[in-house]
């Protein structure tokens, strides 16, 4: 069984000091060691911005994208090598704005995969402007007079979309981020995690002390059901989004993979692919 430090390779982050992005990094290598992963198990899939380098930084297969794409293509790694446990990855930027029509459908299909977003509300790798995750009144270099436009809810839109896993967590909290990323994992179906991770750099308003000051944990309601979408949905508002922890699972959908007729289990390298010249022919002619 592979260890934590196994999933580690000699690639040296280049990520601000005191980034969060560090820490969720730890927790995937974590995550996937506790789970009983072996690297050749694991893909991790990213995307464009700071958090897309975590797919060179991980010990397993790994693919770095483009912009928004991330979703796209760690669905067709799955479809392809079912075998696989697919992580994709990317920040608030990559996911929410220009790949935002490709999660929400991700959601909705409901592929086996885990989607982790690193959520630092503000573009980092381009120098500090506003994402759709600023809040309003937010100044930066595209807002110098403060974001005129209201904050994207990504928890909301999962749940309205018929997601089966929403969870989120914040970066300073390794161990029920490793917990969360698990659950994730081992989940049949879409995961979404989103993780507030401090920008120490260009994002002075939402830092690791402000978070601490507003985040409210799950934990704190012993009561608390993940499996009642409404309730779900109803802390989700009450917080403002500002909660971490296993906010709804629906254990009893069926994964994309589960519902599709005749969809085979074995990767498509361990399949007999062969194809006769009638059957080449007859495909080609369909085209023509």
């Amino acid at each position: 069984m592979a260890t934590f430090k196994e999933f580690r390779n000699d690639l040296k982050p280049n990520w601000c000091p005191g980034c969060g992005d560090f820490s969720i990094q730890a927790a995937i290598q974590r995550a996937a060691a506790n789970v009983g992963l072996e690297p050749h198990d694991l893909a991790v899939i990213s995307g464009i911005g700071c958090s897309g380098r975590i797919s060179g930084y991980i010990n397993a297969y790994g693919l770095h994208g483009i912009h928004g794409r991330a979703l796209p293509i760690a669905q067709g790694v799955k479809l392809a090598n079912r075998e696989l446990t697919v992580i994709a990855s990317g920040g608030d930027g990559d996911g929410f704005a220009i790949g935002m029509g490709h999660t929400v459908h991700a959601i909705r299909r409901n592929l086996n995969i885990t989607y982790i977003v690193m959520d630092n509300q503000i573009y980092g790798l381009t120098k500090g402007q506003t994402s759709p995750r600023s809040a309003e009144g937010f100044k930066t270099k595209s807002t110098p007079e403060g974001s005129i436009e209201t904050t994207l809810s990504p928890l909301e839109i999962a749940m309205s979309a018929g997601a089966t896993f929403v969870a989120q967590s914040f970066s300073s909290d390794l161990k029920q981020l490793t917990g969360l990323i698990e659950q994730g994992i081992k989940h049949e179906g879409f995961s979404l995690i989103n993780v507030f991770s401090p920008c120490v750099t260009f994002n002075k308003i939402n830092t690791y002390d402000w978070f601490k000051e507003n985040i409210v944990n799950l934990e704190q309601f012993p009561d608390y059901n993940p499996s009642d979408r409404i309730v779900a949905m109803n802390k989700i508002m009450e917080t403002n989004g500002l909660l971490t922890g296993l906010i709804y699972q629906n254990t009893s959908r069926k994964s994309y993979e589960d519902m599709v007729t005749g969809f085979k289990t074995e990767g498509l390298a361990k399949q007999d692919l062969k194809m006769t010249q009638e059957q080449f022919d007859q495909l080609v002619a369909e085209f023509k």
